[in-house]
């Protein structure tokens, strides 16, 4: 796939380990990190919790945590501010989730539920402050962002958890029991795919699923609506007049200056099953395909390839993702079963498929009576209250920072190279694609003048 016209974006910032350890968030910052102040001590004690973003997936991630004790919100939209503080009449508010942080002596731990835009600069300053955090997927908007978060998360003793609430589901982790278990033996190749079509599509696309997006920014603007704070909805992204088709709910995640569309949403989701299951980090190389990519908006469907190398105790392999209309070569020939979202481990003995809720080893019959490895993965009750107990004292979330952060770069590479238009070869250690250098305005942006993370 090759891009037929130029991307006008912000211009690039290059990178070092060199330049990090001598940032705001380099060896010299990582020394001053404040310890968590905990008014629970033991698992029956009650955390004091702030709730950053408290509409739509914030709410119900604020319902999740409200076992413990709510005592601050902030929001920029001030309907949805009212609505959480008559649910929690005792709560401090604020509107800027940067004046939040002015008394953080109030609470022990942060939920961050804001736009994929301004998930780095809420979870962050909760990470300096010493506090716990527990942010909804994508970490991050974008791989410098990501990186900044784990590495800084690393030095600090805090409990971590990024939103990708199946990954505490009882299906995900006996699946990856059954591949490192050795159950199909040694995997060297599985898909992803995922149906959802929204962002930039084709007039084939647009006529089947009826949710056609124009790829430039729309012309003039409307007016904001009442107590929204349009300026700091923006935060750190390039500034633009309001308009309808970036808000609400997840209308905005299409656009390239607010997410990074299904790649980093719903992938967050899918992919961790690999990743988790494979043992995945850094990719070698990347490969996409779709239609000509459009400076402004997120593609509606689209396949990304990864080549990962060996790891401890297994091969190296490839992982391709699908969105959309896309989907595997087994699937539209109909080898497996016809679900419209799965992931498809291809094992030296066999098969596994399996979605959110469950799994089924292919072909069926020849894992008849099959012994399965025992459990090992602890259980939870929730992803929520993994994270939760993990702030009392108790053990590492199993989607910490450590892990999440590598699977947040892991995505943001396949949108880096559906925007370049050609395979590219990742340096993780540099933080660089080696044969594109121009990948660094994808990989690291500037931000909006008043915004530093």
């Amino acid at each position: 796939m090759k891009s037929s016209r130029p991307h006008p974006e912000s211009a690039p910032i290059p990178w070092s380990r060199r330049r990090f350890l001598s940032n705001s968030l380099g060896a010299a910052a990582l020394a001053g990190v404040a310890p968590a102040v905990l008014r629970g001590q033991n698992l029956n004690s009650k955390l004091n919790i702030a709730v950053v973003g408290v509409g739509g997936r914030g709410g119900s991630n604020m319902a999740g945590a409200a076992v413990e004790n709510i005592v601050a919100l902030c929001d920029l939209n001030a309907k949805n501010l009212a609505a959480a503080k008559a649910k929690y009449p005792g709560a401090r508010t604020e509107e800027d989730f940067r004046r939040l942080f002015d008394r953080s002596q109030d609470f022990d731990a942060v939920v961050v539920s804001t736009t994929e835009h301004t998930h780095a600069f809420a979870t962050m300053l909760a990470l300096k402050a010493g506090k716990h955090v527990y942010c909804e997927k994508p970490l991050t908007h974008g791989i410098w962002e990501a990186r900044q978060i784990r590495e800084y998360a690393a030095q600090t003793k805090l409990a971590t958890q990024m939103g990708i609430q199946i990954h505490a589901g009882e299906n995900y982790r006996r699946v990856v029991e059954l591949i490192q278990g050795g159950v199909i033996g040694p995997v060297r190749e599985a898909h992803v795919w995922v149906s959802r079509a929204w962002g930039w599509q084709s007039a084939e696309e647009a006529a089947a699923n009826k949710d056609h997006h124009t790829p430039g920014r729309p012309a003039g603007s409307e007016p904001v609506p009442e107590g929204l704070n349009w300026d700091l909805w923006l935060g750190p992204a390039p500034e633009r007049p309001f308009h309808s088709v970036y808000v609400p709910g997840n209308r905005w995640y299409r656009w390239w200056d607010f997410g990074s569309g299904t790649m980093s949403d719903l992938g967050s989701h899918w992919n961790d099953l690999p990743f988790w299951a494979l043992k995945l980090r850094a990719p070698q190389t990347i490969e996409a395909f779709g239609p000509p990519p459009q400076p402004e908006i997120a593609p509606a469907s689209m396949t990304a390839v990864y080549k990962h190398p060996a790891r401890a105790g297994m091969p190296a392999c490839k992982v391709t993702w699908y969105q959309g209309m896309h989907k595997p070569q087994i699937w539209k020939e109909n080898g497996i079963p016809q679900w419209p979202n799965g992931c498809l481990f291809v094992g030296e003995k066999g098969m596994l498929l399996a979605d959110y809720s469950k799994f089924v080893l292919l072909p069926e019959k020849a894992f008849e009576g099959a012994p399965l490895p025992e459990k090992t993965i602890p259980r939870t009750s929730s992803h929520m209250q993994e994270w939760l107990d993990a702030c009392k004292g108790g053990p590492r979330p199993l989607a910490d920072f450590q892990y999440s952060g590598w699977l947040t770069e892991s995505n943001h590479l396949g949108s880096v190279a559906y925007r370049l238009g050609k395979k590219i070869e990742w340096d993780a250690d540099r933080l660089e694609v080696k044969n594109a250098p121009e990948a660094a305005r994808y990989i690291r942006r500037a931000y909006r003048p008043g915004w530093t993370l």
